[in-house]
């Protein structure tokens, strides 16, 4: 599994449910898709942990890269009803921070 991570702050906190349910028919739209596997949105509990990472979190997975990059490609269109899911989720944020992993050990690995 490839494991696709975002930390953010809302530009906006008070709007945070209107937030989740975007953030919720964005990335339901994606997984009926195909393009993912799931995806989670959690935010920082009584103010723990690193202010620098922002105050939400959002894990995307998917099977592998190719699965990964697909999602990206679709997105990049910014065309379409993934534009119209998207755009509310991408300028409510502010702070923006990605990164990805993977399982470990992979499960290709052969060596010691």
């Amino acid at each position: 599994m490839q494991h696709y991570h975002m930390w953010f702050n809302l530009i906006e906190s008070h709007k945070d449910l209107e937030f989740a349910r975007a953030v919720e028919a964005y990335m339901g739209h994606l997984k009926s898709q195909g393009k993912i596997e799931g995806w989670r949105l959690t935010r920082r509990k009584f103010g723990f942990g690193p202010p620098e990472v922002g105050e939400f979190h959002c894990e995307v997975w998917t099977n592998d890269l190719a699965q990964l990059d697909t999602a990206f490609s679709l997105v990049a269109t910014r065309d379409g009803q993934v534009e119209t899911l998207h755009r509310p989720v991408y300028s409510a944020v502010k702070d923006f921070k990605s990164a990805l992993y993977r399982d470990f050990p992979d499960p290709e690995r052969t060596g010691p």
